[in-house]
């Protein structure tokens, strides 16, 4: 009797507990999102959501889902991803729409200024007690505590007022290594590419950013960042998307949480109390899987 009792003491108080779950790219997949707070009843008054970035482009609501964690307040953390931060750029003219973008319904919102200011007010990085929220990863000479620093230098840049010359001068791929001597602009590019667009890496930590397929695949030579063995962050969780090709990855220190939905795959979420995965399917079956 009494192990029963103290059984069902402990599910009342993970009822009642906030729960963290950390949720994959989205891409302006609305109506998965929407499904998958609803599966996970999610309560923005005790829980948390942490979301890898790329909220936008590509799907075909990027305006609802901005609109709709922006409304979640301080209940919903989100790292910028590589499309959030190409939205910044063509929002202010200094990167040009590539085929297949979808976000000319937030360039012509009457809430577009609002909306792109509470964006450039997000992190490239989210660090707390075990765990660490990026959109693509961290180079392997990088500590977390490093990466923290490095990040901020450039979250610094986008939320002051000449964050335009940062935008404009942010494409590129290189440098395609850190250097400690780097400054300026070469800088900021290194630290929003590892932390956004990064993939495969050199054990030196010399990126490549053309290769988007599955790790089977890999060219000689270069490895997941993940994967590097004495990379400097292994003693943190590293959460992150980016990779759908990769899909979804629980390792002891890295999860990988981009599967797709705008592919075709589903919208994960993981709740990081028990690392129980939560999904729903993507809503347009006619959707091919394509990476």
């Amino acid at each position: 009797m009494q192990n029963l009792v103290r059984y069902f003491i402990r599910i009342l108080s993970w009822e009642s507990a906030m729960a963290i779950y950390a949720v994959g790219d989205i891409q302006g997949c609305h109506t998965e999102l929407v499904q998958l707070l609803e599966k996970i009843r999610f309560d923005p008054a005790s829980d948390k959501l942490w979301l890898v970035g790329d909220l936008v482009n590509r799907g075909a609501d990027s305006l609802q889902v901005l609109r709709l964690v922006k409304s979640l307040g301080e209940s919903a953390i989100t790292v910028l991803g590589n499309h959030d931060l190409h939205l910044l750029a063509v929002a202010n003219g200094t990167g040009r729409l590539h085929r297949g973008d979808t976000l000319d319904e937030i360039l012509n919102a009457p809430d577009r200024e609002e909306l792109l200011i509470w964006l450039r007010h997000q992190r490239l990085l989210h660090v707390e007690g075990e765990y660490v929220l990026v959109h693509a990863g961290l180079l392997p000479g990088w500590t977390v505590e490093q990466a923290t620093m490095l990040a901020r230098e450039v979250e610094i840049v986008l939320q002051g007022d000449d964050y335009i010359e940062f935008i404009s001068n942010m494409y590129g791929n290189k440098p395609d290594a850190w250097d400690d001597g780097l400054t300026g602009l070469k800088r900021l590019r290194v630290i929003a590419n590892a932390l956004t667009r990064m993939r495969i890496c050199t054990d030196s930590g010399e990126m490549e950013f053309d290769f988007k397929a599955e790790q089977e695949k890999i060219p000689r030579g270069y490895h997941p960042w993940f994967d590097i063995s004495d990379r400097a962050s292994r003693g943190a969780t590293v959460i992150f998307g980016h990779w759908s090709a990769l899909g979804l990855m629980v390792k002891p220190n890295a999860i990988a949480l981009d599967t797709g939905c705008l592919w075709g795959g589903p919208l994960t979420a993981i709740r990081l109390e028990d690392r129980e995965i939560i999904q729903v399917p993507c809503a347009d079956s006619s959707v091919a899987k394509h990476w």
